[in-house]
């Protein structure tokens, strides 16, 4: 420990909308289980300023309840949950400085990429992760116990990496691998079959309606009957009687089937639906009239679902569900916000991904980011012989009906207007992180009538970010295509502004090491520090530049 100082530059948030730079954080020395290491690149990202914004009432920042006892949590300073302040950051690549005495697995020098959701470790209503209920990575260094970032199974939420690629395109591969996440992720297309399942009937249900969706579904292991009518025989399964909506469990259903159209009762059903739940909607030949509030917000962060149909069989509805999030050949594809840092990684990746005879579209209110997207991805398509079109919806009328929707911003409105302007089995990505109790107006009749289906994930799983760290180590993805702009930890307040009002278009690599390095952006730095620019490769950010940027404060 002796050339590791006592304290540290880090950025901390201390309240909603409340950043401060602490220019003398101290610097924990590692516990037994635990490990100090040094941060050498970390990304900006919009959850950060879902973080920025929410603090102790987002999902991630509350106290952990299960997975890890205690008494672990009181052995780690760096667990910070709930109103404690908190360090944001968690694209992160680093280095092992020192490590505690019963530490097993990792040794001084030891480079690695941080995975960063730890999903065993439950909060009230989401999982811990590194850069909100545990301190991240917008700081020189950064401590971690082995007992968290290792799972149940024995995976470490550590990824070694060697030394070829730069700190910035290794940092970059965690959001490349949310963008990835939200496209291989599965989907549930059965009937949970260890689960409770709630029936809310408007009307009477034919017997042989249950015998049908059992049989090609599998069966709930308990069911709620809410209705006047009686229960059908087709059931099978003893059925517990309820009252009124009102008396149900909150979040208490994984599988919800309501016959009818009372959109009052659907808007109250909404709070039943459980994690990862489904709410089936079965209008019986009749319709709302009218659009439905809809919990948009627990799409991505809950992981519920919604699909229906216009007849009287729910087992219709299911056929509407696909195995997986991932673009169809010959899809339509509409990049919403497609400008900003994320939005342009999912246009690389639908243009790359190989997919036959997709089209891109990316939408952006924002001219000059689009023309900076499409810098990049215009040849990138002309090279995979995909279509691609920038857009200003603002100025430009596009008429065309979309296979599939990726939204990049959190705005309730968007998730609305992307029904009327859907393809029949449009998917609908939620990407954007809109908090979980955010509702949106909904047509629910066109939705269910041209059997669109939302989806939504959050965050990436270990297998994501292996698959994007290899296709990044073989030369199959350059990560660093996304980077727009660098700082050091001073610069990284102004950075996260900068991605609030999303003036840059592209990542933002902090580089600690710079410590006092304000913002600049790519297309600044050859007046601001010419000969960084030197190294740019057409305007883009390499290897060989984050060596010379490096260089120069190291040697200042």
């Amino acid at each position: 420990m002796a050339n590791i100082p006592k304290t540290q530059y880090a950025v901390q948030l201390v309240g909603p909308d409340e950043l401060v730079l602490n220019k003398s954080k101290e610097v924990f020395n590692p516990g037994r289980h635990q490990i100090l290491c040094r941060v050498e690149a970390v990304g900006l990202c919009f959850s950060d300023l879902k973080l920025l914004k929410q603090f102790s009432n987002h999902v991630r920042k509350s106290k952990i309840v299960s997975g890890i006892a205690p008494e672990v949590l009181k052995e780690i300073p760096s667990y910070v949950p709930g109103e404690a302040p908190t360090v944001p950051g968690h694209e992160t690549v680093v280095r092992i400085e020192a490590v505690g005495p019963r530490v097993e697995n990792f040794k001084p020098g030891e480079r690695y990429l941080v995975q960063t959701d730890y999903r065993w470790l439950r909060t009230a209503s989401s999982n811990g992760a590194f850069g909100y209920n545990f301190e991240g990575a917008l700081a020189e260094y950064v401590l971690m116990d082995e007992r968290v970032i290792t799972s149940p199974q024995g995976d470490s939420m550590l990824l070694p990496v060697g030394e070829e690629l730069s700190s910035s395109a290794i940092a970059l591969v965690e959001p490349w691998a949310c963008v990835e996440d939200a496209y291989v992720s599965t989907e549930r297309t059965s009937l949970k079959t260890d689960g409770n399942m709630l029936i809310v009937a408007d009307t009477e249900v034919t017997e042989n309606t249950f015998q049908n969706l059992f049989s090609r579904y599998g069966r709930p292991r308990q069911i709620t009957w809410l209705s006047e009518a009686p229960i059908p025989a087709g059931l099978e399964l003893a059925a517990d009687r309820a009252t009124s909506i009102s008396a149900l469990t909150d979040f208490g259903y994984d599988d919800i089937i309501y016959f009818g159209s009372d959109a009052k009762v659907v808007e109250t059903l909404f709070a039943k639906v459980a994690l990862n739940g489904l709410l089936n909607i079965v209008l019986c030949g009749d319709k709302f009239g009218r659009d439905v509030v809809t919990t948009v917000g627990r799409v991505h962060y809950g992981g519920i679902r919604i699909v229906g149909t216009t007849g009287s069989d729910p087992a219709e509805s299911m056929d509407v569900i696909p195995d997986t999030d991932e673009i169809r050949p010959g899809d339509k594809i509409n990049v919403v916000g497609a400008g900003g840092p994320m939005g342009m990684m999912h246009v690389i990746r639908n243009i790359c991904q190989g997919v036959e005879g997709v089209s891109v579209f990316a939408s952006d209110v924002d001219d000059n980011r689009l023309a900076t997207l499409t810098r990049i991805a215009g040849p990138l398509a002309q090279k995979n012989a995909v279509t691609y079109k920038a857009y200003n919806p603002l100025k430009d009328k596009i008429t065309e009906a979309f296979d599939y929707t990726a939204l990049m911003a959190p705005i309730p409105a968007l998730v609305a207007a992307s029904v009327p302007n859907a393809a029949e089995r449009g998917l609908i990505n939620i990407f954007a992180g809109i908090p979980a109790t955010v509702t949106a107006r909904i047509d629910l009749d066109a939705y269910i009538e041209k059997q669109l289906y939302f989806i939504g994930t959050s965050g990436s799983t270990l297998e994501d970010m292996k698959r994007m760290l290899e296709k990044a180590e073989s030369g199959r993805l350059d990560t660093n295509l996304s980077v727009a702009a660098v700082c050091g930890l001073a610069g990284a307040t102004n950075g996260i502004r900068a991605v609030e009002n999303r003036s840059i278009a592209g990542k933002i690599v902090v580089y600690p090491a710079c410590k006092d390095l304000p913002l600049v952006p790519l297309e600044k730095m050859n007046e601001k520090m010419p000969h960084v620019a030197q190294c740019l490769n057409d305007g883009l950010w390499t290897k060989e530049a984050e060596q010379k940027l490096l260089e120069m404060y190291q040697n200042s």
